[in-house]
């Protein structure tokens, strides 16, 4: 269980409709953000995908 950190959503949802890449304890994920919640971010991918990337796994967020 992790706890939610308030300021990390917020910078997160100022990035709400760019697109970012996101480096994760998985690897690497590019895409647009579409909606911000307090344990996970939906974004947008390449052919018309998605996916939900929990915010505990991201370790550095750069915008594109």
């Amino acid at each position: 269980m992790s706890s939610v950190d308030p300021y990390v959503v917020e910078a997160l949802r100022r990035l709400c409709g760019r697109c970012v890449c996101f480096e994760t304890t998985r690897g690497a994920i590019e895409g647009t953000i579409l909606d911000v919640k307090p344990d996970h971010v939906l974004l947008q991918l390449s052919h018309n995908r998605q996916a939900c990337v929990r915010i505990a796994e991201i370790v550095w967020t750069m915008p594109l």
